[in-house]
């Protein structure tokens, strides 16, 4: 849903206001397999006109508001030489990465390594490396912020971390010790993680209190960023990486109906006004609502990492968006009362009007 043609434009929010607003944050997000169905559509775009006129039978909903059970994609997989040295084929991977992932080469390091370790400790897991970047990412940025890089539980570090072959006095300040303790509490119990199922429970497991539900939406979609750069680092820099980055910095504001985001003096954002603002910090300038987003973008045959997703009548009125992070997901502000958040893009049955391209990818 979007506001009227007039509302203000976003721009670029600072990462500080949003979570300040995202700390305050009550609104639910939709669990996966919880909520399926849809969420009505309470506003429109009373200013922003349509090509014809809306006809009484145009759908009143907002796009699939569920998040079905869902594991990143596979990604490039790391070296078998889990050997650390400076000169070795893992660090030498670690260190190609690293820049265009922005992961810090020892925290890269770590999660290649704690992949590695499980995959003979645990091969039935099939934990991938992107998995324990997500989770670096969402709790502490890799380190950057301040907090454990993994975010383990004292319990969790004394039953998963205190004894690792090959360390011989693991800490979780050593990334590689954290990250395998991690991949070791992820394994516990949960099957195979490269099946959506699996990595639902293992990541819900892994960080089972308050804010749950954000957390394991973090680190989805991180992980599915970092997975698709891995295979085209080339991509970094691109306006479309960029966009998402951004989008994904605004999981857990509330929707805002006419919102551009804290810089612009809203706590959140409305559907389109989160994905002009996600390309305004990329450089590019989209036009306001969903329907004109539509109209004024090239379509895509099947949507890439970026590009916009579309709900509503092409023939009469586009009234939801939200930007494609791979996988079948979106980021998207979905309607009052729900905060920003991943949702599944096409289920049988709704509105889904197309993929449209904001930016070329290179």
């Amino acid at each position: 849903m979007t506001p009227p043609e007039s509302t203000a434009e976003a721009t670029k929010p600072s990462w500080g206001r949003g979570a300040l607003y995202r700390g305050l944050v009550v609104l639910p997000l939709v669990a996966g397999l919880v909520t399926a169905g849809w969420i009505v559509a309470d506003r429109g775009e009373p200013s922003a006109p349509a090509p014809v006129a809306a006809s009484a039978t145009e759908p009143a909903v907002s796009g699939p508001s569920v998040l079905e059970a869902s594991a990143p994609l596979r990604a490039q997989e790391p070296v078998q030489d889990a050997a650390s040295g400076g000169g070795s084929p893992l660090q030498q991977w670690a260190d190609s990465l690293a820049g265009p992932l922005d992961i810090p080469a020892t925290a890269l390091l770590g999660y290649a390594n704690g992949e590695l370790a499980l995959r003979a400790e645990d091969p039935g897991c099939h934990l991938s490396w992107v998995t324990l970047a997500g989770i670096g990412e969402a709790g502490t940025d890799h380190g950057r912020r301040q907090g454990t890089l993994m975010g383990l539980t004292t319990a969790q570090w004394k039953k998963y971390g205190t004894k690792i072959s090959g360390i011989p006095k693991p800490t979780l300040t050593d990334p590689s010790s954290a990250a395998i303790a991690a991949g070791r509490a992820l394994c516990a119990g949960a099957g195979n993680l490269t099946a959506g199922n699996g990595w639902w429970k293992a990541t819900a497991d892994y960080h089972s209190g308050s804010g749950m539900e954000l957390f394991r939406q973090q680190v989805l979609g991180y992980a599915q960023l970092y997975a698709t750069l891995s295979l085209d680092k080339d991509k970094a820099a691109t306006p479309a990486v960029r966009a998402t980055r951004f989008a994904l910095g605004q999981l857990g504001l509330p929707y805002v109906w006419g919102g551009n985001g804290p810089d612009a003096g809203a706590a959140g954002f409305d559907c389109s006004g989160l994905t002009k603002a996600s390309y305004e910090s990329a450089g590019v300038s989209l036009s306001r609502t969903a329907d004109s987003q539509f109209r004024s973008l090239p379509p895509a045959a099947e949507p890439q990492l970026g590009d916009l997703v579309f709900y509503g009548n092409p023939a009469v009125h586009i009234h939801h968006v939200g930007l494609y992070v791979g996988n079948g997901l979106m980021i998207n502000a979905p309607t009052e009362g729900q905060a920003v958040q991943i949702h599944t893009v096409h289920i049988p049955g709704d509105d889904y009007a197309g993929a449209r391209v904001p930016a070329k990818s290179a």
